[in-house]
């Protein structure tokens, strides 16, 4: 046996032992999706105008903030919806500077507030005697793709801290949707109830009840007591059962104190009278913030609010600064996931819910039955037409069938790949590709022994001419895969997966390995007359 013979054989050894050792055992080693392990599959939209807002009201308060520090003082801002754009929030007023007071102003907004890629993130320009700033719509991209982002990373968190196995979280490319697949969850249901909550937490003034006691028994009796119409800078929120004062309306400030960015941890502990609580602790600048916020309204309501229903409504009987306590009618299982949601993070936005549906693990053990079913039955099928029709040398396309599916399962095992039920129809697609490049071979091996080749240039021949053809077929399907890839959510990536790992192996095992085979068999003999094809 000449060297090039002998490496080439124990390369191939080497690969398969490699990938036999990382797929063993399969149902350790091979990752199940949604649809085969069961479990929860969510599309989530991501509120980004919520963050858009909140963006908007940091940036506002930093700049009278950094004018204050330049000792300009005097100044007043609000947020301005811009009713041409739907009633979105993208504008903020100034009023109080004029002349020398309003170019410096401009000016630390143009240093000061930027985009994360450095730009200027306001427009400024006057109105009579204010100064109006519009956000730029780089800007806005910025905040809607960042909030995108960390909507993402939250609920990975989340969902890591809950302990589900391999899940499935990605954002839908250019858009504000998340895929959320959670597969082999032993509690359907406290998972939907933690996913849901999007703990979007703020600190809000109360306006009416001013001093606490529990909310007002309607809306109607908030309007009544501002005649009819709310101040600017008010909104009306109703309280949740978990209120210690029962359900009730509360007037707030539209502006939070601080929001759930600037806790930096929670955990569960008991309140006064041994109740559960959420006991939490705030960043350097959220506790500066709330310090100063606390410590300017003593004596008056400060309202909970997560995600958008006030939680409760203590009175500031002192200053707070870095802790304090979230209190209501919580049960110790409701402190416990709350805390976990706020310590992983809040959203920088809220969560409208566009799709859910739950697979049960019956259904997926009967889609992986099915699967292996269709997986044998064709590879059956393809082995006896193989046999049939090429003989002797069709025992080269079922070893190479055989090599495809070990180094197929392996690369999913080494590279942690997800299996789904259209990767299964993945793999049957792949077991009749295998074989298509041996096809194209072995007809060209036929041809050349008819033309009156001898076997050894007939089997050259052979080799040489259908490389391109297989290469060309083979890798345009690639291309198609890996776009799906790119581009499709969940069970299309786990087809495109399977598909590329098959088209690889194949086109490996049948260039190489079948070459190998064939010159294994001719380098028995110094002569060869025939051969069974």
């Amino acid at each position: 046996m000449n060297r090039s013979l002998l490496y080439r054989g124990l390369l191939v050894l080497a690969l398969v032992v490699l990938a036999a050792f990382a797929a063993w055992p399969l149902d350790e080693k091979i990752n199940l999706g949604l649809d085969l392990r069961g479990g929860m599959h969510l599309v989530l939209r991501v509120e980004t105008e919520d963050a858009v807002r909140s963006e908007l009201t940091k940036d506002m308060d930093r700049l009278i903030r950094l004018a204050e520090e330049e000792e300009i003082t005097g100044l007043s801002a609000r947020p301005e919806t811009v009713e041409e754009g739907g009633g979105a929030v993208r504008r903020f007023v100034v009023t109080g500077a004029t002349g020398e007071r309003a170019e410096t102003l401009v000016d630390l907004a143009r240093d000061q507030l930027r985009t994360s890629q450095g730009d200027e993130a306001w427009d400024a320009s006057r109105r009579g005697d204010q100064l109006v700033f519009e956000m730029a719509d780089a800007h806005v991209r910025d905040i809607e793709r960042l909030a995108v982002r960390q909507a993402r990373d939250t609920i990975s968190n989340r969902i890591d801290a809950y302990g589900v196995a391999e899940p499935d979280i990605r954002p839908i490319s250019g858009t504000d949707r998340i895929v959320v697949q959670l597969p082999g969850v032993d509690d359907p249901e406290r998972v939907r109830d933690l996913i849901k909550r999007t703990a979007f937490l703020e600190f809000r003034l109360t306006e009416y009840p001013r001093a606490g006691g529990g909310g007002a028994p309607s809306r109607e009796e908030i309007l009544a007591n501002y005649g009819g119409r709310l101040p600017e800078g008010v909104e009306v929120l109703q309280s949740t059962e978990r209120d210690e004062g029962g359900t009730g309306w509360y007037a707030v400030q539209s502006r939070p104190v601080i929001t759930g960015r600037d806790l930096k941890s929670a955990r569960p502990g008991p309140g006064q009278f041994n109740e559960p609580v959420v006991l939490f602790t705030l960043t350097p600048e959220g506790g500066r913030m709330f310090g100063e916020a606390t410590g300017a309204n003593v004596g008056r309501g400060l309202a909970i609010v997560l995600d958008g229903r006030v939680v409760s409504a203590p009175v500031l009987e002192s200053r707070i600064t870095d802790e304090g306590q979230i209190r209501g009618t919580f049960t110790p299982q409701e402190v416990e996931d709350l805390s976990m949601v706020l310590r992983s993070g809040a959203l920088p936005a809220g969560i409208t819910y566009l799709e859910e549906r739950t697979v049960g693990p019956s259904l997926g053990r009967d889609s992986i039955r099915q699967g292996l079913r269709a997986g044998g039955i064709g590879m059956a099928l393809v082995i006896v037409c193989m046999l049939v029709v090429y003989r002797r040398a069709g025992i080269n396309a079922l070893v190479v069938l055989v090599l495809d599916m070990v180094m197929l399962f392996g690369a999913l095992a080494y590279f942690g790949a997800t299996l789904t039920l259209p990767g299964i129809a993945g793999i049957v697609l792949t077991i009749g590709m295998a074989v298509d490049a041996n096809v194209l071979i072995f007809e060209r091996i036929k041809e050349e022994l008819k033309a009156g080749r001898t076997v050894r240039s007939a089997i050259d021949a052979g080799f040489g001419k259908a490389l391109s053809s297989i290469l060309d077929g083979n890798i345009t399907t690639l291309i198609a895969a890996l776009f799906l890839f790119q581009f499709g959510t969940g069970p299309i990536r786990g087809f495109a997966v399977t598909l590329s790992i098959g088209i690889l192996a194949s086109v490996f095992n049948a260039v190489i390995v079948s070459r190998w085979m064939f010159d294994l068999r001719l380098a028995r003999r110094e002569r060869v007359e025939r051969l069974s094809i």
